[in-house]
């Protein structure tokens, strides 16, 4: 069997060394006699797993020991949701920077719950982060939140803002462990596992523990980031597929170098397909400002965009997957996480420029 290179957002790729891990222990892990996804999430064997996911999480991210590291069920769009209910106080104003799609998504979850304050909004168009001079601040925000990675606009945070004393808060869905991050300059990231972790269905979320004070606003236990800290994220049933596929991949990555070798790839890959855009004359355009690119999504239109439909059905049937734009921008896009080799990126470029010859 030979593996199609998929670029989709997310769902995405996996590690093929990962999947086939989990198929040679899919009946039986570890001579149980039962499947990972069977045995009872107290059990032993799994308390085990979930540990060494968590270590191995830990040491790749170099997570301060202040921090805790929760594994949640669910995606981004959960914890945007719980972010204000668990650390913004009745009525607390909250201050969010909108650089792209989920950043506007952000907003709409924490608006329930908290004062919004847009402090800065890179639209409508979404191709450049506003400058940070411009923001407008909150004196009193209980947060200031990013999205590190627009997976939809393609804009990517290429430095640590400095946002004053008021803790910042990221969303690095898109782009956790693709380069090295002094996490000590957040206060939480949290990021869905399904593009750079692991599978869909759940999330991690690494918070400094002293953000546990806080008494945030009235919410049932399964909704408290706390509850869940204090039961080592099994206050329910977690997702325990999910879980044992997260840690593989962690341990994955660990492997093959680790987040400095990934950031390695990702320039190289970012590198080869930004350059076949730049290079085609206008028959391709990427429109977001050079120097906030992302590495790990990279949005593409074509001059005739009645040939986008002709380069999707063409790229799907050469092995290349996933390249349809999201609706809401149209157009073209490839996604180039951990799991996407450099050779996928390769045969992206070779296939863009068979397709400029034959329809330019």
């Amino acid at each position: 069997m030979v593996r199609a290179y998929n670029f989709s957002a997310g769902p995405a790729t996996l590690p093929e060394a990962v999947l086939r891990h989990a198929q040679e222990e899919m009946l039986d892990w570890r001579g149980v006699g039962a499947s990972i996804v069977e045995i009872s999430h107290r059990s032993a064997e799994f308390v085990g797993v979930a540990a060494q996911a968590e270590a191995d999480l830990r040491r790749l991210l170099s997570v301060p020991d202040d921090y805790a590291v929760l594994f949640p069920a669910g995606g981004a769009t959960t914890q945007q949701a719980l972010l204000a209910l668990n650390f913004a106080a009745p009525g607390q104003t909250v201050d969010y920077v909108v650089t792209g799609h989920w950043g506007k998504l952000a907003v709409k979850q924490a608006a329930p719950c908290a004062r919004v304050n847009l402090a800065a909004d890179g639209g409508p168009g979404y191709r450049d982060i506003p400058p940070r001079a411009g923001w407008s601040l909150s004196a009193d925000a209980a947060y200031v939140h990013i999205t590190a990675n627009e997976t939809i606009h393609g804009v990517e945070f290429q430095d640590t803002p400095d946002v004053g004393p008021a803790p910042l808060f990221a969303d690095f869905s898109s782009s956790i462990a693709s380069a090295p991050l002094d996490i000590s300059k957040y206060a939480l990231i949290y990021a869905g596992a399904q593009k750079n972790l692991g599978p869909v269905g759940i999330s991690v979320v690494i918070v400094r523990r002293e953000l546990f004070e806080r008494a945030g606003q009235p919410r049932a236990p399964i909704f408290n980031y706390a509850e869940h800290a204090a039961h080592d994220s099994m206050l329910n049933t977690p997702p325990t597929w999910n879980w044992y596929l997260l840690g593989l991949t962690v341990k994955w990555m660990l492997d093959e170098g680790g987040v400095e070798e990934f950031a390695r790839r990702s320039a190289a890959k970012a590198a080869l397909v930004y350059g076949a855009i730049d290079a085609s004359g206008g028959f391709y355009r990427n429109d977001v400002v050079p120097r906030v690119r992302s590495r790990m999504n990279v949005p593409f239109f074509l001059a005739d965009e009645r040939l986008t439909a002709d380069f999707v059905a063409e790229s799907t049937a050469a092995g290349l997957l996933g390249l349809k734009g999201h609706k809401a921008l149209g157009g073209l896009r490839a996604s180039l996480y951990n799991a996407m080799p450099v050779a996928g990126a390769r045969a992206l470029v070779d296939f863009m420029g068979d397709f400029q010859r034959r329809h330019g």
